[in-house]
């Protein structure tokens, strides 16, 4: 038989304590009235010993009924907190609502805090990891490669004017990239972990969508690719932080015009939203390479890129539509993405509108 049936199945000791010293207290006083009222010792003994021992039995049988059961609850509880181990356990409310149900229920309380604590504490360290394990891949790439570039100077390729400069070009361009990078990290950093808050205003929706679109203009004409804003009424008004807005804004068409066609367009507009009368859609329709309909759900997430190899060679970080995300989540907004390969994408972010 195991220790823990063992303990299970063992005399409840508290109440057989309680039992003994309430029946032998019984026993001496009931000895002290009998006997004071001219009984003979024996029989007052044979008395005493006799309401001793129906005492000691009731006493032991109400105790036993009234806490045993509880202390039993108390106990696992208390081992489960301590081996960080839980379970559901119901409130025990019972008819008699005394001090034992008060700490049983705290301690149940205490119990689900605990769970939610360590759970929360696990998530950070599944995240620190899954952090540091995406950034030592991601800097590993341009670090290297600026490394190559300077060996091959260093060896040599120094004297030759023309493969410097080209060497050093290169070198610079990973630089860049890991200057991007290391933005894009700090942004995602402060989102994820709630350091960065969103401060909501009313703001002027056509004056943040045209000045985007202005300072990606240049972008957009060095790929080749037509940036066109569809006209939409200067007045909307939306509530949202204006520099996170602007923020989703870039990096949306941002990837339009990096992952499109030469002679492609970006699109950007507003449209009712088809849910809410009190909220519209701002979307970003491009004519570009697409995303298969398995890989939707898994582009906002750090790091993931549908063509690794385009994303490197153009400078992507793969940050972009994770910052976007974590962006719309805190406005408590929604971010909807609809796409077929070859055929382009529509990125669509629900805004509160302010009534005119």
């Amino acid at each position: 038989m195991s220790r823990n049936r063992r303990r299970d199945k063992a005399i409840y000791k508290l109440g057989l304590r309680i039992a003994i010293y309430t029946g032998l207290i019984s026993a001496v006083l009931t000895f002290i009235i009998i006997y004071t009222f001219d009984h003979g010792w024996e029989e007052s003994l044979l008395i005493s010993a006799m309401v001793m021992a129906a005492t000691a039995l009731t006493s032991y049988v109400v105790g036993y009924k009234l806490q045993y059961r509880r202390i039993k609850v108390l106990e696992r509880v208390s081992k489960n907190i301590s081996k960080k181990r839980f379970e559901e356990i119901e409130d025990l409310r019972t008819q008699y609502d005394d001090e034992l149900d008060y700490i049983i229920k705290h301690l149940i309380k205490s119990s689900r805090t605990v769970e939610r604590e360590i759970q929360r504490l696990n998530r950070i360290e599944n995240y620190r990891k899954e952090f540091i394990g995406d950034i030592s891949h991601e800097l590993k790439t341009p670090i290297f490669a600026i490394q190559g570039f300077i060996e091959t100077l260093l060896n040599g390729a120094l004297e030759d004017e023309e493969v410097n400069k080209k060497f050093l070009q290169k070198a610079m361009r990973n630089v860049n990239r890991l200057i991007f990078l290391t933005k894009d990290l700090m942004e995602i950093s402060k989102l994820e972990t709630g350091e960065l808050k969103s401060d909501i205003e009313s703001i002027y929706l056509y004056e943040i969508v045209h000045d985007v679109v202005e300072n990606l203009m240049y972008k957009a004409d060095k790929e080749e690719v037509d940036l066109i804003i569809h006209p939409f009424d200067r007045n909307i008004q939306i509530r949202a932080d204006k520099n996170q807005i602007r923020q989703v804004l870039v990096n949306i068409i941002e990837n339009g015009i990096k992952y499109n066609i030469k002679g492609g367009k970006v699109e950007v507009g507003i449209e009712p939203n088809k849910q809410r009368a009190d909220k519209i859609d701002l979307f970003v329709k491009d004519t570009g390479m697409g995303i298969d309909k398995t890989d939707i759900p898994r582009v906002t997430e750090r790091f993931f890129r549908v063509d690794k190899s385009r994303s490197r060679e153009r400078g992507g970080t793969g940050l972009g539509l994770a910052i976007v995300k974590h962006i719309i989540e805190a406005h408590g907004e929604k971010l909807t993405i609809t796409s077929e390969p070859n055929k382009g994408s529509v990125f669509s972010v629900s805004l509160s509108k302010i009534a005119s």
